[in-house]
């Protein structure tokens, strides 16, 4: 799923990554605090060098949307959805990330509530969850304020830094998102 568009809500905009993108996010997942909340699939230290393969991907992958996040014209984190295959086609999983400095401002809200809309108007989505770290609370209310529900909690699903955390995974349905509009 390339993204080829805009998406904006009042001071946020999603877009398109773009190479220039690369030493900001470099800068911006150089934060143990950022990583702590990811899967270990993002190496640490990040360079621009992972910056810009991760760009590539994210402009190539045909199954992905994954859009930059600027709040205020700065960039300052990742979004996407993630599309599943098979019995699941219908589905995509949701994952965000947003520097440090960018955390408590509503911006991840926001952007959650852009990239809701664009998953359900646009690519026809039937659903979209998230797993969240039990580590991660504030993940879980950005989620809930954008209406998805806690459908349950996986007991000792990750294991991160050493440490064995529950996974809290939230979803949305189409129609869940269409009674959430009517209101």
């Amino acid at each position: 799923m390339k993204v080829s568009v805009t998406l904006k809500n009042d001071s946020v905009m999603l877009r398109s990554l773009r190479i220039a993108d690369a030493e900001e996010i470099a800068r911006l997942l150089n934060n143990r605090r950022v990583l702590d909340n990811l899967r270990d699939m993002i190496p640490f230290p990040y360079s621009v060098e992972d910056a810009k393969a991760f760009i590539a991907m994210a402009t190539e992958e045909s199954n992905n949307t994954i859009f930059g996040v600027e709040h205020d014209g700065a960039f300052c984190g990742v979004i996407g959805l993630h599309g599943q295959d098979d019995v699941y086609r219908h589905s995509a999983e949701l994952g965000y990330w947003f520097g440090e400095e960018y955390w408590g401002k509503g911006i991840a809200t926001k952007s959650v509530q852009l990239i809701t809309e664009y998953g359900f108007e646009v690519l026809k989505l039937k659903r979209i969850y998230s797993g969240i770290f039990s580590c991660n609370p504030a993940s879980m209310k950005v989620l809930e304020k954008c209406g998805y529900k806690l459908e349950g909690i996986l007991k000792s699903a990750i294991i991160k830094n050493g440490i064995l955390y529950d996974e809290y995974r939230y979803g949305m349905t189409e129609e869940d998102c269409l009674s959430l509009k009517k209101q």
